[in-house]
């Protein structure tokens, strides 16, 4: 009897493990998610969203092919930095494309990802008014933050 209770246990426990893992997003999500914050940011055209996605989806699909050789523990040493070399060449072309204000916009947007900041809009309980939260990463978001 305590044996089938104790399989029971462990049944369950290695069940709710496997449903706690995460699922890897696929590298079109991660190219629409990547692309739609640079429309929003940048107001691009429907022409530069196009060839700006065509660039991110390949990007998107190197990074995914880089996790997974990762987690099978198969990554070379030159791996990231080709994946990093992929980034700055692609950075360089989205460059290429923009024009004007969208420039030093796309600027910031890269220094907030190498900085890990997002920012997030929180609704108030009446849902009329909207401020911004800024999400803070690292090691400074485990300081406690002075109250207001």
């Amino acid at each position: 009897m305590k044996q089938y209770i104790l399989l029971a246990f462990l049944l369950l426990g290695l069940s709710s493990m496997t449903n706690a893992q995460q699922k890897m997003p696929t590298a079109q999500e991660m190219t629409v998610k990547n692309v739609d914050e640079l429309e929003k940011r940048l107001k691009l055209t429907p022409t530069q969203k196009s060839v700006i996605y065509n660039y991110v989806f390949d990007m998107s699909k190197l990074q995914l092919d880089l996790i997974k050789r990762q987690q099978a523990g198969t990554t070379k040493e030159d791996d990231v930095t080709k994946f990093y070399k992929v980034q700055n060449d692609t950075n360089d072309k989205i460059r290429t494309i923009l024009k004007g204000d969208q420039l030093p916009e796309f600027e910031k947007v890269l220094e907030d990802r190498l900085n890990g900041n997002t920012k997030k809009k929180k609704k108030n309980k009446k849902g009329k008014d909207k401020e911004e939260e800024e999400i803070v990463t690292g090691i400074s978001g485990l300081k406690l933050q002075p109250q207001p």
